[in-house]
């Protein structure tokens, strides 16, 4: 809808810079739903091809293919406000798919849904998108829906984007501290390279704690920051030859379903946070001394951010 300043925007092969929205086959779905109150569902839907000046009848195949594809059709004759929100999204998904749309612009559609709706109309979304082989760009905030639904992903800050990837790229190879963080969970330890062997490298933590890390391209001397996804922590109460150990305490306890979640402060007074199968034989309680090790191998390194930790790690 907006001008750029500069640059150029390619849909597939066509320069679209000149060309008005409504001859871009782009259709956009409102976080709102954004369905027109006095329209009951079929007109809703029908409204695109209408528009463009298509007849009556191609108008009306349009509209009943895409209200069966949206399982939505027994309810054409139904106003807006006589609908679920599940229902509302739905129809505003097969409004912009009537009118003829190649690429689909999601502003943060399911936002507004509770858990198992929304849950649920990801997938729907996703196979549809996938049926009738178009494109979409689906902003959201929720990471776990990102992960879920998507083929790549990009990550921006403060619009600039920090990586873009496949799911599991982002998610076991971040580029960055923030992404670390955004995409899943980490937990960050700060430090500085005490000494590096090839690709080995020596870690002195907080309280003059040791961590051997590898693989990275930090010099001796840096200051650095490990991240460390909460399930590659291993947690017992006895010595063993894990590497990387830490001594620790149980602050808190969390029953999260199939998971036991973990805080975790550590000899140097670090907090970490790990994850567990609630079907594990043995349950920590608040208190417990505990030894926690994490693999060099999946720990990630990052060079000390000049704002600091917190300024890198912020959403807004």
């Amino acid at each position: 809808m907006i001008q750029p300043d500069e640059g150029k925007i390619y849909i597939g092969n066509r320069l679209v810079n000149d060309v008005p929205p409504e001859d871009r086959d782009i259709g956009f779905v409102f976080q709102t739903f954004a369905l027109f109150p006095h329209l009951n569902v079929w007109d809703n839907v029908i409204y695109g091809p209408k528009v463009k000046g298509y007849d009556m009848k191609k108008a009306g195949t349009i509209g009943d293919e895409v209200l069966e594809m949206v399982r939505l059709h027994e309810r054409s004759k139904a106003l807006p406000t006589e609908l679920s929100g599940g229902m509302m999204q739905r129809i505003a998904v097969a409004r912009a798919l009537a009118a003829g749309a190649k690429l689909l612009l999601l502003d943060e559609p399911l936002g507004q849904l509770d858990a198992k709706v929304r849950n649920a109309l990801r997938y729907d979304i996703r196979k549809m998108t996938k049926d009738l082989e178009l494109t979409a760009i689906h902003v959201t905030h929720d990471q776990s829906e990102a992960m879920a639904i998507s083929d790549r992903i990009a990550v921006m800050k403060r619009g600039m984007i920090k990586q873009v990837g496949t799911p599991n790229e982002l998610y076991m190879s971040p580029q960055n501290i923030f992404v670390a963080n955004f995409i899943g969970e980490s937990n960050f330890l700060e430090g500085y390279v005490a000494d590096k062997n090839g690709k080995e490298t020596l870690i002195e933590l907080r309280g003059g704690i040791r961590a051997q890390v590898v693989g990275n391209e930090v010099e001796k001397g840096e200051r650095v920051v490990l991240a460390i996804r909460p399930e590659a922590f291993i947690v017992q109460t006895e010595t063993d030859k894990h590497e990387n150990t830490i001594l620790g305490t149980i602050d808190r306890v969390t029953f999260e379903g199939t998971n036991i979640r973990y805080e975790i402060v550590l000899e140097n007074e670090d907090k970490i946070v790990t994850v567990k199968p609630s079907m594990a034989e043995e349950w920590f309680k608040v208190g417990d001394k505990v030894i926690v090790s994490f693999p060099p191998e999946k720990t990630h390194v990052f060079l000390h951010p000049e704002a600091g930790l917190k300024e890198e790690l912020a959403v807004e």
